[in-house]
């Protein structure tokens, strides 16, 4: 450097402090956006979920159908007791089923579907805004 100052003038700081608003409050509708994006990709995630719960339930459906089914072949056959023949098909049907609904109402939890990055880089951006505007 030429060993001039490079300190703004007081003049100059009621531009700079409008300079500096202005980015914050870019960087605050940007974070917006973002959070926005956020939401959005959580809530397709809890579509999914909300799928996996209808086909925990249809699993479910089918499981009783076919334990249903297994006591009448049963019966009919005379082979295997029924308890037994009921068990081995629709038990795993049954415990499938029930997998998958607790792991789709997992993800639809509300602490899964915040948008937790956002919200962190909104706090820091506000908490910088704080800090700028008390020094100016």
């Amino acid at each position: 450097m030429d060993g001039q100052n490079t300190a703004a003038s007081p003049s100059e700081a009621p531009g700079l402090f409008v300079t500096v608003l202005k980015q914050m409050s870019q960087l605050l509708q940007d974070e917006v956006r973002l959070a926005r994006a956020e939401i959005s990709q959580n809530l397709s995630r809890a579509g999914v979920a909300v799928a996996m719960v209808a086909v925990g339930a249809v699993l479910a459906i089918v499981g009783l159908h076919v334990l249903a089914a297994a006591l009448v072949a049963m019966i009919a056959a005379l082979g295997l007791s029924v308890g037994t023949a009921a068990l081995i098909v629709g038990g795993p049907l049954v415990a499938l089923a029930v997998g998958l609904v607790m792991l789709g109402v997992n993800r639809l939890s509300p602490s899964a579907l915040m948008p937790d990055r956002s919200l962190r880089n909104m706090q820091r951006d506000l908490k910088t805004l704080k800090e700028t505007t008390h020094h100016v």
